[in-house]
């Protein structure tokens, strides 16, 4: 079997000139079996951008050819920049006259016309389009007489879509409509479409929902044949099931999650041993039993890659029947599950642990709140003696919690702490509040349990050396977080040590010395700035922030495709079924896991940024013109952004600082005065006025009042 890694390495280093694809094939030694996949992975590389084919049909890697492959990243002002991932290839610069037809996020090939020289970007042009990224927008109508527009809800489009008379479909301005791409763009011409769905009109709460999740790409429903197959799952557990695993039921089981959590998919069990270490058991739902490898149900869950967690909904990656049904692990019936079973000694390390296919039966549906409020002694007015038989369970949690965290903590994990805004949302999904979500100690005991199961999986089976998903966090780079510095210098504070190895503990150090500061919220999100994104992969390159030498995900096989595959791999470890056959077949499997769930993350996250910001932006436009204090959370060269206590953030625009024409001193990061020498810094802390609002734009305007000194 065949990878595209491999292939990717005999075009780098065996291969001299372009090459047919039959020769390939023949120079890699491939079995005529694997043809069909060969030619599909040759295929997709090619659409990635990352192998070349000539007008001749031959392949070549396109760095032999003086090109660049990349995503093309459009700004507002119409310049673009490719974003490579090539090692060692800094960002291109390309003038909106040579973007050849090129979107934004569309897969292109470069031809650099000027070469990066000291602090100086490369300049390029778009020689070809490889992929588009995009063959629908989502934006607002503006009709005309005989003809109309449609203001992409994506700035960076850059252009609007010019829409013929004949294809419209009846839109009236200021329709939110979604728009088939016919024609892209060229220069000194518009890219033109037909509308294709009217969502309603632009600033109602659904038509807005709906343009985000258009936007992105989300899949709403599931195809009807998805659904049958959910339907004819049989749901009742056989005795011949029960006896080939290991048995709970007579355990005490608990699930601790949020008051409206409907996706129940992890449980816990624990104990003191006689020998003063705790027993913990955490058990996750068996989806794999019901969802079979290359199923209609697995295809879809692997496109989909994780639910979406929307601010008024949930897009899951599995039917509800499923997700809310039989997989989760409601109390007082039987369910299967995977469980790990954990001797962990009072320093946090695990002595020995167990893995089995198991059957529970959850005691209790417990909710953080009520769990919470037991260990904190905060019974006012609530009656929670039900839970009573629970007392030494809660007690053996908290304790155990505490001692894995401190565990953690020598070894340097990077532990955030800054505000994460919760909206909530009346039934019609009109937001009635931005308040802090809590975080209390239920929730820090299950985060820890969780992280120590992850952990202890992933070492377990990097040790088999079987094909594994792994979640991975690399390490910074020395330019970011030099960077950093930089920044944080304004308030004081430095990191010190290499900064080309930086260990996550240092980071950890600066962390607990702004704690408790008016400035802890800023370094914090900017430190996390400074950080790669998280990602999933087929190699185990540890975990940075959580400074951790082995880390997957386990823990969420309803939610997050990577536990259901990794699920798979387990199993079969268990039950000796994987041969040397099935172990190159895992190798492209887990590979093509890691990757779609990588990309389907960076989606989620983005269309669930887009709809707080929404809804924060729709719950100001009922303040504009109240005062609020706020501090400067960031300065960019266009402006200064404010975040308030409620952590809502607002610009307050450069061409709005009227008392004085102000610098911004990028180096620096402050803006000053020209003739008052008035200076502006991140965390500065201001008085401000809501100006403006526009939901359309999800964005909101301050007026500087006074600077509090």
């Amino acid at each position: 079997m065949v990878t595209k890694i491999e292939i990717l390495k005999v075009l780098r280093e065996d291969v001299t000139k372009p090459i047919f694809d039959f020769d390939l094939f023949k120079l890699m030694e491939l079995d005529k079996k694997d043809s069909d996949e060969f030619l599909e992975m040759l295929d997709e590389l090619e659409a990635e951008g990352k192998v070349l084919k000539t007008k001749k049909d031959k392949y070549g890697i396109p760095e032999r050819f003086g090109l660049v492959s990349g995503k093309v990243q459009v700004t507002k002002k119409g310049f673009a920049f490719l974003l490579s991932e090539e090692a060692g290839v800094s960002d291109t610069f390309i003038p909106a006259a040579e973007l050849n037809t090129a979107m934004n996020g569309d897969t292109v090939l470069v031809k650099l016309t000027k070469q990066p020289e000291d602090n100086r970007r490369g300049e390029g042009k778009v020689e070809r389009v490889i992929k588009r990224a995009y063959d629908t927008i989502v934006g607002t109508f503006e009709a005309s007489k005989d003809y109309g527009f449609v203001v992409a809800d994506d700035k960076k489009m850059g252009r609007d879509f010019y829409i013929g008379k004949k294809d419209t479909k009846g839109a009236e301005s200021g329709d939110k409509v979604v728009v088939k791409i016919i024609k892209y763009s060229e220069q000194n011409r518009n890219p033109e479409g037909k509308i294709i769905d009217i969502l309603g009109k632009a600033g109602t709460h659904e038509a807005e929902i709906q343009s985000i999740i258009k936007m992105h790409g989300l899949p709403e429903a599931f195809p009807k044949k998805v659904l049958r197959q959910a339907d004819r799952i049989d749901t009742s557990i056989s005795q011949e099931e029960i006896d080939r695993r290991k048995d709970f039921r007579n355990d005490l089981v608990v699930t601790i999650d949020g008051a409206d959590a409907k996706d129940l998919d992890d449980a816990i069990s624990i104990s003191k041993l006689d020998n003063g270490h705790y027993e913990l058991g955490v058990h996750i739902a068996d989806v794999t039993h019901y969802v079979q490898e290359r199923s209609k149900l697995d295809v879809e869950a692997l496109k989909r890659g994780t639910s979406v967690y929307l601010v008024d909904r949930v897009i899951p990656m599995l039917p509800k029947v499923l997700s809310n049904g039989i997989c989760s692990l409601n109390p007082h019936e039987d369910r299967l599950t995977m469980s790990i079973v954990m001797e962990i000694n009072e320093h946090g390390k695990v002595i020995n642990q167990q893995i089995y296919e198991s059957i529970i039966n959850s005691n209790e549906r417990l909710t953080y709140t009520d769990v919470s409020d037991i260990l904190e002694d905060n019974l006012e007015g609530k009656d929670l003696s039900k839970y009573d038989y629970l007392n030494e369970t809660f007690i053996y949690m908290r304790d155990l919690a505490a001692i894995l965290r401190k565990s953690r903590e020598m070894r340097g994990m990077i532990d955030f702490n800054f505000p994460e805004a919760k909206v909530v949302t009346d039934e019609e999904g009109l937001v009635t509040d931005i308040v802090i979500r809590e975080s209390r100690v239920s929730n820090k005991i299950i985060e820890e349990f969780m992280l120590k199961a992850n952990e202890t999986i992933a070492e377990y089976m990097y040790w088999l050396e079987l094909p594994f998903v792994y979640r991975v966090h690399e390490n910074p780079t020395e330019e970011k977080i030099a960077e950093f510095n930089k920044l944080i210098h304004n308030f004081g504070y430095t990191i010190k040590g290499n900064l080309e190895e930086i260990h996550p503990r240092e980071i950890q150090k600066l962390l607990n010395q702004v704690e408790g500061k008016k400035e802890e919220a800023l370094i914090n999100k900017m430190m996390l700035r400074s950080l790669k994104q998280a990602k999933y992969s087929p190699f185990n390159d540890g975990h940075f922030g959580l400074a951790a030498q082995y880390y997957c995900h386990f823990t969420s096989p309803i939610r997050r495709y990577p536990d259901l595959q990794i699920h798979r791999i387990i199993k079969e470890s268990l039950n000796g079924t994987i041969d040397k056959g099935r172990t190159d077949e895992l190798d492209v499997i887990v590979a093509n896991a890691a990757e779609q769930a990588s990309k389907q993350e960076r989606i989620a996250e983005k269309a669930e940024r887009d709809t707080v910001d929404l809804k924060m932006a729709e719950y100001m436009s009922n303040y504009v013109g109240e005062e609020y204090d706020g501090i400067i959370s960031s300065l960019t060269s266009f402006g200064i952004f404010v975040q308030l206590e409620n952590t809502i953030e607002g610009l307050v625009r450069m061409v709005d600082l009227v008392d004085d024409y102000y610098i911004f001193d990028e180096a620096n990061m402050l803006y000053i005065g020209e003739h008052t020498r008035k200076t502006y810094h991140i965390g500065d802390e201001l008085r401000i006025r809501v100006e403006n609002v526009s939901i359309k734009d999800r964005e909101i305007d301050f007026t500087i009042l006074e600077k509090k000194e």
